[in-house]
């Protein structure tokens, strides 16, 4: 991957001075620290940082067609760019380089916008078109590479992360308390808000047209499903051949770079089949890494090592321990640009460092196979409930409920009244359209209990109004289970797990990731299957299983899904039991106040409650992950912008 930035005049202007670019693609020199490029005219001006994947001598980018009238920066990787390069030569398009990159102006030139739909890959797109003046901005399908921009008078601001528009900003940023909202519900903004006012992000799916001095936005993909009488259904072993075809394919074209490609393996089903696809493809013995930790209640080492051995590939573990989250969690949160609810990124930070210190750029990953086929609990955890709505007095159903969380230890799951609390909410109501994540953002919006009123005044929408706003046509009619998958990939996949958990801390260690259950001909395929075959029972991913099966020994296929987790408020609390110096600095009561987010009085009662080592339970934690974060995203990007905004480069501010 890399990093791309640019200034577009709307109007007859003057583009900012070339010290101002400069500092803008400064900003992401840990997405490309292997060159940088630039192409400026009267309009426009695009800069460019590159990690070098493929063609290492000969695609330093902005990249040209041949008359130089169109021009491209571009992050991310176009996967079939081979048999693109192919049909495109034949119509008579001349190539100067290697790279995936030049497909694109070519594929330009032949298809004008449709040229998006004939690309396999991950990617956030900048291309101008010089003659008609026009520039497009693109994002890929499940929103895999970030990109934003921002109207600034007469000027379009664009790049790959927000902290690389703020040298070209005249006024400091400012949050946007809908966003922050959204994000203490979803996990995330929904739509195209982003915590910054007045920055927006292209969503998954979608392309930005700029000409005329207008700016047009427009969906080239998105989720869809089916009406439930329209489904795809077959043979099973059928499915599952054509669905181990196309997985066995979208891991091939993952493979292609002109540099070692690694894979991550948590011991799960869907890294460890990954792993295996790669492993099968022949070659060079495969590397592998994973994460480990020092709680045992949180580590999978077992079966890291289990399934390492099993394919036979070069295997390392990299230790996250509770202290390094502590310590790494500020430099976190300017690499996110945003709050985030859990502590999770932090070690994922630590294992891309820990593939780049072995000589690796790209690791291939098992995400989004839960979001693809129905992999979480709270797929299963709709269904009990679904059945519990029907009879909503019954004392026996919400009992299943119990057999969803093995890898916990939570009494609380053995009261009827917790779970009748946390799970009977919306049972007056199956129908409605968010049910299968109502318990989920309910427990989550309790952080908001703790904003400050003049925050919460300015709030005049629910969260839940502005993300139905943003759903697919024929949303509400399409099935339970579809919905559900559906509301995953909208707010926690594209929002949160590709971006704060994957995007920005792989590319914090100049890392690509590659995700082959996000192929959009596998998203599309499993989007057609009925849910029957994607959950059996409680059976969750039943086709993947059947696919991965001739690959994966049983104990892996018949492993309960363990989620991926990490320490949280235990991680800011130093040996002398009190929290950590600059979490009591961000979290007191004149950095509180000065903000003006959260209550400053609320805040001290739960900091007074963790020092004193009262019970802390899930909703403790992420209000406190969630209000430091944001903290710490306020002394980064609003406190600190003027020396931002005039150094320009790497680091926290």
């Amino acid at each position: 991957m890399c990093g791309l930035a640019g200034v577009l005049t709307l109007a007859p202007g003057v583009l900012p001075r070339a010290v101002v670019l400069q500092r803008m693609i400064a900003q992401l020199a840990s997405r490309g620290p292997d060159a940088t490029g630039a192409y400026r005219s009267a309009d426009i001006a695009l800069s460019h940082a590159r990690l070098g994947i493929i063609d290492l001598a000969g695609g330093n980018q902005p990249i040209h067609n041949e008359r130089r009238t169109v021009w491209t920066v571009f992050n991310g990787e176009i996967f079939n760019y081979r048999e693109l390069r192919a049909t495109l030569e034949r119509q008579g398009h001349r190539f100067y380089t290697q790279t995936d990159t030049e497909v694109i102006v070519h594929l330009y030139e032949q298809h004008g916008d449709d040229f998006v739909q004939h690309l396999n890959g991950q990617f956030a797109i900048a291309l101008w078109d010089e003659p008609a003046r026009r520039l497009l901005l693109v994002r890929d399908r499940p929103g895999i590479l970030p990109l934003f921009f921002m109207r600034q008078g007469d000027q379009l601001l664009f790049a790959s992360e927000v902290k690389a528009l703020l040298p070209a900003m005249t006024q400091s940023p400012r949050l946007d308390p809908r966003a922050l909202d959204q994000l203490m519900t979803f996990w995330a903004p929904a739509g195209s808000q982003t915590l910054f006012q007045g920055v927006e992000s292209v969503l998954p799916g979608e392309m930005i047209v700029v000409e005329d001095g207008m700016v047009r936005r427009q969906r080239y993909w998105d989720w869809r499903f089916p009406a439930p009488d329209q489904f795809h259904t077959g043979d099973n072993a059928v499915l599952a051949e054509e669905l181990r075809a196309l997985l066995v394919d979208a891991t091939r074209l993952r493979l292609r770079a002109d540099v070692p490609v690694g894979a991550y393996l948590s011991g799960g089903l869907d890294s460890s089949g990954i792993a295996a696809l790669v492993q099968a493809q022949g070659g060079v013995q495969l590397r592998t890494f994973s994460l480990g930790f020092d709680d045992a209640a949180l580590d999978e080492g077992a079966y890291q090592q289990a399934m390492a051995a099993h394919l036979g590939t070069d295997h390392s573990q990299v230790l996250c321990t509770s202290s390094m989250i502590g310590a790494e969690f500020e430099e976190t949160i300017w690499r996110t640009e945003t709050p985030i609810l859990r502590t999770a990124p932090v070690p994922m930070g630590v294992l891309s460092g820990h593939v780049r210190d072995a000589g690796f750029k790209v690791v291939l990953t098992g995400e989004g196979a839960d979001e693809v086929f129905g992999g979480y609990d709270l797929f299963k955890e709709t269904k009990i409930r679904q059945f519990w709505a029907r009879r909503p007095d019954s004392h026996l159903r919400p009992l299943l409920l119990k057999r969803l969380y093995p890898y916990l230890e939570l009494q609380q799951l053995q009261s009827p009244a917790y779970l009748q609390r946390f799970f009977g909410q919306g049972l007056d109501n199956p129908s409605l359209p968010w049910f299968s994540h109502l318990p989920r953002w309910t427990t989550t919006a309790q952080v908001k209990t703790f904003f400050s009123a003049e925050l919460a005044s300015t709030l005049r929408s629910s969260a839940i109004d502005d993300l139905m706003a943003q759903m697919p046509t024929g949303f509400g009619g399409w099935h339970p289970f579809n919905r559900a998958e559906c509301l995953e990939a909208k707010t926690l996949l594209s929002g949160y797990l590709l971006s704060s958990q994957g995007d920005r801390m792989l590319m914090r260690h100049s890392v690509e990731g590659r995700f082959p259950f996000l192929d959009h001909r596998v998203i599309e395929f499993a989007n057609r299957l009925h849910p029957k075959y994607k959950m059996r029972g409680l059976n969750e991913k039943y086709l993947l299983k059947k696919a991965l099966s001739p690959y994966l020994p049983a104990s892996i296929l018949a492993r309960h899904k363990q989620p991926y987790r990490a320490p949280d408020i235990p991680a800011f609390i130093g040996s002398d039991g009190r929290l950590l110096d600059y979490v009591r600095d961000v979290l007191g009561v004149a950095a509180i106040n000065r903000a003006g987010y959260f209550d400053a009085a609320k805040v001290a009662l739960l900091l007074r409650k963790i020092e004193r080592g009262n019970a802390i339970g899930a909703r403790d934690n992420m209000a406190f992950v969630g209000m430091l974060s944001t903290q710490l995203w306020h002394r980064h990007f609003i406190e600190n912008f003027h020396k931002l905004r005039a150094a320009g480069g790497a680091g926290n501010g």
